[in-house]
């Protein structure tokens, strides 16, 4: 299967800001793994997935209340159990975040099974993002 991207917007509003006046980072996170769940659960049964570990979220600018942010997800690794997908953040067309999501497939039990989900790169940038989430992984 290849990449399949997903898109989220978001409204910044004055309750999605911190003490700086700025979008604050746990509003953030929380439409990150959204965002990652949309991909994961676009390709299976939504209540089979579970967040498992944020990896390498990180911010390149601030955003402003007012701005129209837009998630793009999309799972870019799969494992046995596991479903990894990479998230970007863009504000007024400008990349203002990105990191990775891992998911792990359960049964109504909450145990790791498997998926039978295979993800395949087609495009050079797809490589050089799975590469980026591979040598994270190895350092976690």
């Amino acid at each position: 299967m290849e990449f399949r991207t997903f898109t989220m917007h978001r409204l910044v509003k004055n309750e999605d800001l911190n003490h700086h006046g700025t979008l604050y980072a746990g509003r953030s996170a929380e439409w990150f793994v959204e965002a990652g769940f949309i991909a994961a659960a676009s390709l299976t049964r939504p209540e089979n997935i579970v967040c498992l570990k944020i990896h390498g979220m990180t911010f390149i600018r601030p955003v402003h209340p007012g701005e129209i942010i837009v998630f793009e997800s999309r799972i870019v690794l799969a494992g046995r159990s596991s479903l990894h997908a990479h998230v970007r953040m863009l504000a007024k067309d400008q990349f203002v975040l990105d990191g990775f999501i891992t998911f792990v497939h359960v049964d109504h039990e909450g145990k790791s099974q498997p998926h039978g989900i295979t993800v395949t790169p087609t495009s050079p940038e797809d490589h050089l993002v799975q590469e980026r989430l591979k040598t994270l992984l190895a350092g976690a």
